[in-house]
C-alpha cells in the first residue's frame, strides 16, 4: 500500500491510495489524527479500499501533499553511504555509518517549494531512499529489521553546502527551513518486493544527475536499523534517510547549485517520484 499525509479543503489528514487511484481518507473519523499515531497503534492493519464505501475519496489533484510523516520523533540521516559519493567527496570509508539529524519542521512535501536561503547560494540536491519505522525497538538484530519497518519513501536531503562546511559538524547546512523534500508517500515493503533492487534517480530541470540502486548502499537497510537502534530507541514514524549516491552538485566541475525556478525530482522505482520547485527566501 501507499500511505500519505495530505491537506484537503484546509483540513490535515492521512490515508492511502486505493485500487482506483483515489486517496482514501483513513483519518476521517479516526481517533488517530496523524499517520504516525495510526502506525504506532497498528490502526492501518486490515484496511482496504472497500472497507467502507462512505469513507471520503479524493482525486490526487484535489489534495496538498504533506510530508508523509508530519511529526516524526526522529529523523536520522546517513552520510557517505555510497562508494561513488565517498570518492567524489574524498570522505567516508569508516567502519560504521555516519549519522546526523534533521528536524521535522524543515521538511516539505511533494510539490511543495524548497527554499534556497538568502544567506547562501549553495543549495544542493541529494536524492535518497527514506526508511520509515513502524514498531518500537532497541538493539534490533539485523535479521529482524524488517519487522520494524513500515515502509520506504523518496527523500531530498537538500544541503546548504557553505554552512555544512563551516565546521566539522554539519548540522546547520542540513537544517535550513524547507530544504528536506519528503514524499509523495510511503510504500510498504510487500508492495516493493526486492528491497535491494530499488532504483534511485535524481533529475534537475529534466537532466539526470544521480543514478544508483539500493544494493549499492555501503551500509544496507538492515545494518542501519541495527546500528541506529543501538544508541537510541526507534519508535513508529521515525525516519532513517539512507544516503545519497554520487553526482551531487557540489562535486561537479563547475559546481551545480539550485536556484529560483529550478525543478528537482527524486524517483525511486517502484515507489514513485518526489518533485519540488526551488524558490528563494
Amino acid at each position: 500500500m501507499r500511505w500519505l499525509s495530505f491537506r484537503h479543503n484546509g483540513v490535515d489528514s492521512y490515508g492511502f491510495i486505493g485500487d482506483d487511484g483515489l486517496v482514501v481518507d483513513a483519518g476521517k473519523g479516526s481517533k488517530f489524527t496523524t499517520l504516525r499515531s495510526a502506525i504506532a497503534h497498528r490502526d492501518y492493519e486490515g484496511l482496504s479500499t472497500d472497507r467502507d464505501t462512505q469513507t471520503p475519496r479524493y482525486e490526487l489533484e484535489a489534495i496538498e501533499y504533506l510530508p508523509p510523516i508530519t511529526n516524526p520523533d526522529k529523523i536520522l540521516c546517513v552520510g557517505l553511504n555510497y562508494k561513488a559519493h565517498q570518492e567524489e567527496t574524498g570522505r567516508g570509508g569508516e567502519a560504521n555509518p555516519t549519522v546526523f539529524v534533521r528536524f521535522a519542521e524543515v521538511q516539505v512535501g511533494h510539490k511543495g517549494n524548497m527554499v534556497r536561503p538568502s544567506e547562501s547560494n549553495t543549495l544542493d540536491y541529494e536524492g535518497e531512499i527514506a526508511m520509515v519505522i513502524g514498531r518500537r525497538g532497541r538493539r534490533i538484530m539485523k535479521e529482524d529489521f524488517l519487522d520494524y519497518v513500515f515502509g520506504f519513501s523518496c527523500y531530498n536531503d537538500g544541503s546548504v553546502r557553505e554552512y555544512q562546511r563551516h565546521t566539522s559538524q554539519f548540522t546547520a547546512g542540513k537544517n535550513f527551513m524547507n530544504t528536506g523534500g519528503f514524499g509523495p508517500w510511503i510504500m510498504t515493503p510487500d508492495e516493493i518486493g526486492d528491497l535491494n533492487g530499488m532504483e534511485l534517480k535524481t533529475h534537475l530541470n529534466g537532466k539526470l544527475m544521480q543514478h544508483a540502486v539500493s544494493s549499492d548502499l555501503v551500509f544496507g537497510f538492515a545494518e542501519l536499523v541495527a546500528y541506529c537502534s543501538t544508541f537510541v530507541e526507534l519508535v513508529p514514524g521515525d525516519i532513517i534517510v539512507t544516503g545519497t549516491p554520487g553526482g551531487v552538485g557540489a562535486a561537479r566541475n563547475p559546481p551545480v547549485f539550485m536556484d529560483e525556478g529550478d525543478v528537482v525530482s527524486i524517483s525511486v522505482d517502484p515507489i514513485g517520484t518526489l518533485e519540488n520547485q526551488v524558490v528563494t527566501g
